[in-house]
């Protein structure tokens, strides 16, 4: 970075925070109220920083941040040429302590800032326009458009070059292994199509089979509960036979029991 960068860079950041001077703002307004003057100088302020970009960027060498430096000049005019109209409404008001030809002035200031505005470069084609046809060959010259051909376009232009070949023989290779891959991925999804087809026929074979046991299961199930419920019938009638006999013997020896004690109390 150059010194004249340097200071370029400071003036503009200089420039910038001037609207925190309160000392610079009430020396360049007339009044404290005057929206005018306020606003007519940021206008100054950026149409004089617009300018200087546009100056920095016919020096700069880096295609790229020459191009976002137009972009943001195409942004301020755009904003400046929106903010036109407030201005001159602005113009039109009358200020305590302006005369007549003052006004007239502030409209004639008004009335140069579009032609001002466009006059800033911002990197777009801005000379006049051809009345040639469309397809006629354009007579004016670009030096910022360069051909690596210099203009031949001859049978030389189009051979092809050791760079070219060798991507070419890349891309054949590329191309190659891909085609083997699918190829690969194509017979794993065969060898899985006919093993899903093998599982369906087994399958189906064993759809008979199933169908067999279930019914022989359904049987055993039935028979089963018949057996258990002839079992519980012939454990009730033991119950009931072996209760009976209890109780026969229980009498027997409850009047064993009677008869003893009439005989010692007799």
């Amino acid at each position: 970075m150059t010194v004249i960068d340097i200071l370029t860079r400071v003036d503009t950041i200089c420039k910038k925070y001037d609207k925190y001077d309160v000392d610079k703002q009430r020396e360049s307004n007339i009044s404290g109220d005057d929206a005018f003057a306020r606003l007519y100088g940021a206008f100054e302020t950026q149409i004089e920083t617009a300018l200087e970009k546009a100056e920095i960027v016919t020096k700069e060498k880096n295609r790229a941040s020459a191009v976002a430096m137009n972009a943001e000049i195409r942004r301020t005019k755009a904003r400046l040429s929106e903010e036109v109209p407030k201005l001159q409404r602005l113009a039109l008001k009358r200020v305590k302590g302006l005369t007549t030809e003052e006004l007239a002035a502030r409209n004639d200031l008004v009335l140069a800032l579009p032609a001002r505005i466009e006059a800033i470069p911002d990197g777009t084609a801005g000379g006049p326009k051809s009345t040639t046809s469309a397809w006629a060959p354009s007579t004016t010259s670009r030096p910022d458009i360069k051909f690596d051909s210099d203009g031949r376009f001859d049978d030389d232009y189009f051979q092809e070059s050791h760079e070219s070949s060798q991507f070419k023989q890349e891309f054949e290779m590329r191309k190659i292994k891909q085609d083997q891959g699918l190829d690969m991925i194509s017979e794993g999804l065969d060898a899985l199509k006919n093993m899903a087809s093998d599982m369906n026929e087994e399958l189906d074979r064993q759809v008979p089979l199933m169908d067999e046991i279930d019914s022989k299961v359904d049987r055993a199930t039935s028979d089963l509960k018949n057996t258990n419920v002839r079992l519980k019938d012939t454990v009730n009638q033991l119950r009931s036979s072996r209760n009976f006999c209890i109780d026969i013997v229980l009498l027997c020896i409850v009047l064993g029991i009677a008869a003893y004690l009439y005989n010692v109390l007799k």
